[in-house]
């Protein structure tokens, strides 16, 4: 598939990308989302310049990329019931 151009604006910052199309409402989305945090920062917190607002989005946004999700907790959860399960039956399997 062939990628697609695409200019975004980040931090008052024109830059041109190449995607994937099915990529393309995602990027937007995300530009999106640390551009309002940049403006989120600059309004709550004493900066210097833009480098220190991108600085302190990129360290927020690199912390909730760590977070555990709601999806992945449940799937954690899952798995411990699923082995609970799983010793149970080979207790009851080697009883026999």
């Amino acid at each position: 598939m062939a990628l697609i151009p695409i200019n975004i604006i980040v931090a008052d910052r024109s830059y041109r990308l190449k995607i994937e199309p099915e990529d393309e409402e995602m990027v937007r989305k995300t530009i999106k989302t640390i551009n309002e945090k940049i403006v989120d920062y600059k309004t709550n917190f004493a900066g210097k310049d833009m480098q220190d607002y991108v600085s302190m989005v990129l360290l927020w946004f690199a912390t909730e990329q760590t977070k555990p999700t709601p999806e992945l907790e449940s799937q954690t959860g899952n798995k411990e019931k699923l082995d609970k399960i799983e010793e149970l039956l080979d207790k009851v399997l080697l009883q026999k």
